[in-house]
């Protein structure tokens, strides 16, 4: 099967139906090309702020409610789109206030669509020090696996991929593809998401999917500018590239990076790869709790 990436920019509307517009042409254009999955970046979403005017756009606070307020009507649009082209979404990432996950505060989360409608969601767990510090994003309280046609599926949003536990319990629920939406200023950042994305792939042995934000948005307050390239990873090992990199664009070029990616070679080289980092995973637990502190003058 074909999985796409997206490298997304975040545009101006003046009204819903630019948006709207916007969105039918991004997946027409990855379903036009045999793309079974599609994914959108962490924070795409935040482009819908602009709906609000450039105050609400601006402010820090007045942006988040404005996304929020339209999360009912996108997640139409995104069902309307999955079932018109038979492909599955994972939906730009954004600012939702749940009351069952937080009171007051809102997550950052991420939709699944299928052609049959919506398939769940994926809230991020580890908050960066800029939603901890200035937006107040809430931390989601689990992950999930997405039982799909196309494959088991599990969702790291940008900062998650960075810590190896919580790919690890996806991987060991059975997922086979690890989703990578994020949203990064510096190339810093990027690098971070990109190596952690690409651990993810060597030692769980799956394939990763990285779909960042790209470009300027200066009227989006915390998405003034965006850094990133749209990559596909998988394990470096038998039936896969030796670089472990199935497909990437060009720095912070928009549009799609496509790769056909093969599940039976995941269960292959689970099964009988050059190393076997998936199944070995628990021998670590031996040493690393037997550290032994050695002095030298």
């Amino acid at each position: 099967m074909k999985i796409a990436a997206a490298a997304y920019p975040l545009d101006w509307f003046d009204d819903w139906s630019g948006y709207e517009a916007k969105l039918s042409r991004w997946v027409a254009d990855a379903a036009g090309q045999g793309a079974e999955v599609l994914v959108f970046p962490e924070y795409g979403a935040m482009e819908l702020a602009s709906l609000g005017g450039h105050a609400v756009a601006a402010d820090q606070e007045g942006c988040l409610h404005e996304v929020a307020r339209h999360k009912v009507a996108a997640d139409a649009l995104h069902v309307r789109l999955a079932a018109a082209h038979g492909v599955f979404i994972l939906g730009a990432s954004g600012p939702v206030f749940d009351p069952a996950v937080h009171p007051a505060r809102p997550v950052n989360r991420a939709t699944l669509y299928g052609p049959g409608g919506i398939l769940g969601h994926q809230d991020k767990a580890m908050m960066t020090r800029w939603e901890r510090e200035d937006w107040d994003i809430a931390p989601g309280r689990d992950v999930k696996v997405f039982e799909t046609a196309p494959g088991r599926i599990g969702v790291s949003i940008c900062y998650d991929s960075e810590f190896p536990l919580l790919a690890r319990s996806l991987a060991e629920a059975g997922a086979e593809i690890l989703l990578v939406p994020s949203a990064t200023e510096t190339l810093a950042g990027f690098t971070r998401v990109r190596v952690g994305a690409m651990a993810r792939a060597l030692e769980n042995q799956l394939i990763a999917v990285h779909a960042p934000v790209v470009g300027a948005a200066p009227w989006c307050a915390g998405m003034e500018a965006n850094t990133g390239r749209a990559s596909i990873y998988g394990p470096p090992d038998r039936g896969f590239p030796p670089e472990g990199i199935l497909a990437e664009g060009a720095p912070g070029a928009p549009g799609w990076v496509i790769a056909e990616v093969s599940l039976q070679a995941v269960r292959d080289v689970r099964a009988d790869g050059g190393v076997l980092n998936l199944r070995h995973w628990p021998e670590q637990a031996g040493p690393a709790g037997n550290v032994i502190i050695v002095s030298g003058d």
